[in-house]
């Protein structure tokens, strides 16, 4: 993923402190509350092999091998899921000036559709290991099972879930960004605002959206989804901008059972793609992200370093957040149509 921003400073500490506070007390009046047992299709082997798929290619770095041997796979596994699916092909220039030969692959399910749910990820990996331990092998690209693969997979594994159980009165867009992971490490001595350094791709793609004039009800990002032990916590931008739809998903993972994973309380501010859409497309958005208060960057010690390998994905935590955004498009489906 990024070198991101988190930190709950960023907001007035009095207003981040109800905001928690009324979080916790409807986790503490809910708990009584009998958790769901319906069989969910979800299937979280499959994710996890959509995942090992991706790290077999290499790093997914712009302009690399792996990088256009996941683009074409990942095409094309959309495309035998029945989706639409148009490349959004595009150059862009990293921080240090680097041109990224990149692609969003944007997907759609029943788009006709007028009422629409955004699924997102990034599909790129980190060029480089800025916070591995070896300082050595700094310089090399990360191999990104957590930061890119595992949102990815759990997408991949959605839209076979709408080709074969099918949801016929909303639209679903999954689209998977490039370029998210080139921004400048905080050593680089940047000058400028290393914020816009990140999510390259989504920043394209919200000032030339694909179709013209994109709208969706709300979008949900899923960033390193896949680790052992991962925490999802509320994140500030999401609660901001959506804060009603992180309520809805939150509340539903804790009764399908995922309330270990899913901490009803407030984490950190993060600089991820969503807020890149909310604030260019006024889309509202919920950040699904891996979340550690008791690590100094608020993320797992394999955060930007050569251990976010597949030794690190569970597929229980995919289970965990598959079943629950499947959950809540079906809900939305059956509800949020009408």
């Amino acid at each position: 993923m990024k070198s991101k921003l988190l930190g709950i400073l960023i907001v007035p500490t009095m207003a981040l402190g109800l905001i928690a506070s009324s979080c916790e007390k409807k986790e503490t009046g809910e708990k009584t509350e009998t958790v769901t047992s319906t069989q969910s299709p979800f299937s979280a082997d499959s994710a996890y092999l959509h995942i090992e798929r991706q790290v077999a290619f290499g790093p997914r770095v712009p302009g690399t091998p792996g990088h256009k041997a996941t683009s074409a796979y990942l095409a094309s596994e959309l495309e035998r899921y029945g989706m639409k699916v148009t490349l959004q092909e595009m150059t862009l220039t990293a921080y240090d000036g680097t041109a990224l030969e990149s692609v969003n692959l944007i997907a759609s399910h029943n788009p006709e559709a007028e009422k629409r749910v955004l699924l997102f990820a990034h599909w790129d990996t980190r060029p480089i290991a800025d916070h591995d331990p070896n300082t050595s092998r700094r310089d090399e690209p990360i191999p990104g099972a957590d930061d890119g693969a595992s949102g990815v997979g759990v997408l991949l594994e959605t839209a076979r879930l709408l080709n074969t159980e099918g949801l016929k009165n909303i639209g679903v867009d999954i689209i998977l960004f490039d370029a998210e992971d080139y921004g400048a490490p905080q050593d680089a001595g940047y000058e400028g605002d290393s914020e816009e350094t990140w999510a390259l791709g989504t920043q394209y793609w919200t000032r030339n959206p694909i179709p013209p004039g994109y709208k969706a009800d709300f979008g949900i990002l899923l960033d390193m989804v896949g680790a052992k032990g991962a925490a999802f916590y509320r994140e500030y931008y999401s609660q901001e901008s959506a804060g009603r739809f992180v309520s809805m998903i939150w509340d539903k993972a804790r009764r399908l059972g995922h309330g270990k994973f899913f901490r009803n309380e407030m984490g950190g501010s993060v600089t991820d793609d969503h807020i890149f859409i909310i604030r260019n497309l006024r889309i509202p958005c919920v950040d699904i992200i891996n979340y550690d208060p008791n690590t100094p960057t608020g993320f797992g010690s394999h955060w930007h370093t050569h251990g976010d390998n597949l030794d690190n994905i569970s597929k229980e935590t995919l289970k965990a957040v598959g079943e629950t955004v499947w959950a809540v498009l079906e809900d939305y489906n059956q509800k949020g149509a009408n």
